[in-house]
Order: C-alpha cells, then sequence, then structure tokens
C-alpha cells in the first residue's frame, strides 16, 4: 500500500483534506467526500457528544466534572476543544448537522472566566485565538470582540502569552501561534482590517525571527518538544504547526522557515510515513488513529506531506 492509499484508507476527516491537498482531486469529489465528517467517522461520533445544553462534557473550557476535589490542568473533553477538533476535521459550517451544533452553542455556552457567549471570548490569548478561528469558521462575523482583545493583549515584541498581562514581557510560541491562526481565519472570512493585519504580521515575525523554534537570543532550541511532531495540537505549539500556518499565511514562502521544514522532512520513515511523537496528556473523550508515540500517523503525514509539497513547489 502507497502513502496515499493509506491515508486514503482512514477517516473522512483525513481523506478529504488528502483529496485537496495531495491528489488535486475534481472539486466535486472533494466536496463529496467532506461532507462524509458530518455523518460518519470522528466527525459524526464527536458531534453526537453535544449535549442538549449545547456543551460537550458539561463545559465549555473545562469539563462540567472538574470542581476543587478534583485539579485540573489540561482536559480536552469539553466544548473549546471539541469544536477546534470539528474545524480540524473539516466539518461544513453550512451543513445541517454543523448549524445545529453551533445554534446549541451559540444559545448556551458561556465562559467559565467571565460569563461571556462562547464567540465573545475571555481574556487568555490562547484561548481567545483558537475561539477567534472557531468564531470565523462556524459564526462568521460574531467574534469582532475576541479580535479586539487579541489586539489588545499583542506584546511588544510581537507574540502573546497567556500567563503575563505586562505585555513588556517575552511572549510564548503556544499563545502566538494560536493567536495567529485566530487573526488569519478570521481575516480570510471578514476581510480583517489594517490593524489587525499589522498585529499578525508582527505576530509572524515573532516566530521567523526565531526560526520557529529557537531563542532569539542565542540561537538555542526553545523546547525539544517543539521540534516532536503531535496531533491534535490543542493549545501546544510545535515546528510543524507553525510550518503549516505559514504554508497559508505566506505561501511564497519565507527561507527562514527552511530549518524547520528540514526538521520535518527527516522525520520520514522507511515507510514513507511520519511518526507521532508527542501525546499532550488529559482526558479525551476517543482516541483518534494515533498508535502511540513513535508510530506512523495518518494525521502527521498527511501535514508533513502537504507542508514539503508547498515547500518544494517554490
Amino acid at each position: 500500500m502507497d502513502v496515499i492509499e493509506y491515508l486514503l484508507s482512514g477517516d473522512p476527516a483525513i481523506r478529504w483534506q488528502v483529496m485537496a491537498d495531495l491528489t488535486d482531486a475534481p472539486a466535486p469529489e472533494i466536496a463529496a467526500e467532506r461532507a462524509r465528517v458530518a455523518t460518519e467517522g470522528w466527525g459524526a461520533r464527536l458531534l453526537a457528544e453535544q449535549g442538549d445544553d449545547g456543551l460537550w462534557d458539561g463545559g465549555v473550557y473545562r469539563p462540567g466534572w472538574v470542581d476543587e476535589s478534583r485539579p485540573f490542568f489540561d482536559a480536552w473533553t469539553a466544548t473549546h476543544f471539541s469544536l477546534q477538533s470539528l474545524m480540524e476535521y473539516g466539518l461544513d459550517p453550512d451543513s445541517p448537522e454543523a448549524v445545529r451544533a453551533i445554534t446549541r452553542v451559540r444559545e448556551n455556552a458561556r465562559w467559565e472566566y467571565n460569563g461571556a457567549p462562547y464567540f465573545e471570548g475571555e481574556i487568555e490569548p490562547c484561548i481567545n485565538g483558537i475561539a477567534l478561528a472557531l468564531g470565523a469558521y462556524f459564526a462568521r462575523d460574531e467574534s469582532a470582540a475576541i479580535a479586539q482583545t487579541l489586539l489588545d493583549t499583542q506584546h511588544a515584541d510581537g507574540g502573546w502569552n497567556c500567563w503575563e498581562d505586562d505585555t513588556a514581557t517575552p511572549s510564548s510560541f503556544h499563545s502566538t501561534i494560536c493567536a495567529l491562526e485566530g487573526l488569519w481565519e478570521w481575516e480570510q472570512r471578514t476581510g480583517g482590517s489594517d490593524e489587525l493585519r499589522a498585529a499578525r504580521l508582527r505576530g509572524e515575525e515573532y516566530l521567523l525571527e526565531r526560526r520557529l523554534f529557537r531563542r532569539k537570543s542565542d540561537g538555542s532550541i526553545v523546547d525539544l518538544r517543539m521540534t516532536l511532531t503531535s496531533a491534535p495540537w490543542r493549545w501546544y505549539y510545535d515546528v510543524l504547526r507553525g510550518l503549516e500556518y505559514f504554508r497559508l499565511a505566506r505561501p511564497e514562502r519565507d527561507e527562514r522557515c527552511a530549518e524547520g521544514v528540514e526538521l520535518v522532512r527527516e522525520k520520514r520513515l522507511d515507510n514513507g510515513l511520519f511518526p507521532f511523537e508527542n501525546h499532550h496528556e488529559g482526558p479525551v473523550l476517543f482516541e483518534l488513529d494515533a498508535e502511540g508515540d513513535g508510530f506512523p500517523s495518518r494525521w502527521v503525514t498527511l501535514r508533513a506531506l502537504r507542508v514539503l509539497r508547498w515547500w518544494d513547489a517554490g
């Protein structure tokens, strides 16, 4: 079985993206395959997990079962990350299934932090970046407040940092990629504004000046985990996630991505696939197809191959 055949034997969420990004299949065939995300496989299963109250696992960012007796760090079962997964699967936002799910979210989901409706956001940039992308993707023009909050919380170095309100302090790769993805998606859906575009470009420079994974000060690797592949990404940054962003945001290529591209290229296994390397711990509603750290992953392979296709075509 060759690599493309192997990828096409996976979930509809994988198949339609392979058809669109790696095989250049006809548009009607891609659309037909994408439509299956709502009714088959991971997409249908995740949609079925939504409660009648519009929430996944009883909460917006934190699951409903979290309380002081059960310390919480990361759980991937609540509404925020479930919506992120549905966007990553490519659920058609105009499908009846998506419209029904988003209507429930719009009517019921309120942030634990400030009680605001989901598509108006809260305060932390890493959370708001994902929420802005979701608002642009599913709710179209309802998330202008989140975009403004991202503008207000951008740091002087061009990035963002969830855990530091002082904008003079250094930014975080994790927060910055979430904010950039949100601003990019918002700009594509709404046209954005000159101010938002300038903020996005400053954020891109934060990553590019660091060649996607190195310290600006001495060139050392910020965190070895950023050089490892993962899926789903959640709020975590890694080099492949950075490259996937720049594949879209800077299709003309920026040479400061070159080292990151080669880092990804070198991960290719003898069978042509790419491995899953870094599991982000936390409860999940169900497992995807990764067999564990070091094993081939359809998600990682799809993303790596389309990054390499973009880069090598230049």
